[in-house]
């Protein structure tokens, strides 16, 4: 038997070259420097378009969520100007059970008046109060919106699913009819970190004997 030339080149093994066409991802390591950490969560939330969760970040850069978190909060400082810099025009907000990047409140009025009157849809008067039921009796169906605002709103329901602020939570028990309830997107745009930040409707409600009336006008 023939015994292996030790000088012939390895054919079948791959080659420099073969690894360096074949890019791998990696996560970041753990003993990153700090300024590597956050540069790579800068890099994500540049090109997310909705909040991202401290968790699927951490999955992604392989860090403990615990960290990615820490250093979620240092960057939210850091574009605040707390950390012995200027205010960015931009910060960093944790919405909707995740984070993204946002113009600063601030200054809202620069940034409204660069957009262009038209540009953005707004919600009409009705598409509001129909948002608002949806929001404090969710999840509800039509005939319930319906009747609470005392007009047909099948419309005006198509409209704000087609938007995505409100979504199908299901079918009532008793009649069958598709339920409401708002989105995910519907907590950014109103800037909520959950339902539970809605404000209270309270102060705007009318007194009991109002109420009264109302649920007899209802019946």
């Amino acid at each position: 038997m023939t015994e292996p030339d030790p000088t012939a080149p390895d054919v079948a093994g791959p080659t420099d070259d073969d690894a360096a066409a074949e890019p791998r991802y990696e996560a970041v390591p753990d003993d990153a420097l700090p300024e590597e950490q956050l540069a790579a969560i800068e890099a994500i939330l540049m090109v997310v378009d909705e909040p991202v969760p401290a968790a699927q970040l951490a999955s992604v850069l392989g860090l403990p969520t615990g960290q990615v978190a820490e250093l979620l909060a240092e960057l939210a400082a850091d574009y605040a100007g707390e950390r012995a810099g200027r205010p960015r025009g931009f910060v960093l907000r944790e919405l909707a059970g995740g984070w993204r990047i946002y113009s600063s409140p601030v200054l809202a009025d620069v940034v409204g008046r660069f957009v262009v009157d038209g540009q953005t849809a707004r919600l009409t008067q009705a598409s509001l109060e129909t948002l608002a039921v949806i929001a404090y009796r969710q999840p509800v169906s039509r005939g319930r919106i319906a009747a609470i605002r005392g007009v047909n709103v099948d419309g005006v329901v198509r409209t704000l699913h087609a938007r995505g602020l409100i979504e199908e939570a299901g079918h009532d028990d008793d009649g069958g009819a598709v339920l409401y309830r708002t989105s995910d997107y519907f907590l950014e745009r109103m800037g909520l970190g959950s339902l539970a930040d809605l404000p209270a409707l309270a102060p705007y409600l009318p007194d009991l004997d109002g109420l009264d009336d109302l649920a007899e006008e209802l019946r």
